[in-house]
């Protein structure tokens, strides 16, 4: 199995942006798609982007398209997620996941094995 350390979460304010981090140890990370997700307080965990193990393919959800970029550097175990001009709607707790390499995109939480604990992200108006 893997496991998955979320970083760089914080306050900021709208317009600012973020740089959100995810380490994997254990097993070798390029096996692995991955993706992010987050959750706001009384909503489902909503999916925000994906990258295949390779990282030549990304896809976003519409509410981020444009303004975050997923990336990988598997040579360094880390994912990470660019964050520009964020909105108060973006405000949740933000969470890798790492899952199988069967289909592209994978937006459902269930297509997805490993879980890191989730890093608050909060834009202040």
């Amino acid at each position: 199995q893997v496991q998955l350390v979320e970083s760089g979460g914080g306050l900021v304010q709208a317009g600012d942006s973020l740089r959100l981090s995810c380490s994997a140890s254990g097993r070798p990370f390029s096996i692995y798609a991955m993706g992010w997700f987050r959750q706001a307080p009384g909503k489902e965990r909503e999916f925000v982007a994906d990258i295949t193990w390779s990282g030549d393919r990304s896809y976003y959800a519409d509410s981020v398209k444009g303004r975050f970029t997923v990336s990988r550097d598997n040579a360094k175990n880390t994912l990470t997620l660019q964050m520009n001009t964020l909105k108060p709607e973006d405000t949740a707790v933000y969470y890798c996941a790492a899952g199988g390499r069967q289909r592209f995109p994978q937006i459902r939480p269930s297509e997805y094995a490993y879980w890191g604990q989730g890093t608050q992200v909060t834009v202040s108006s």
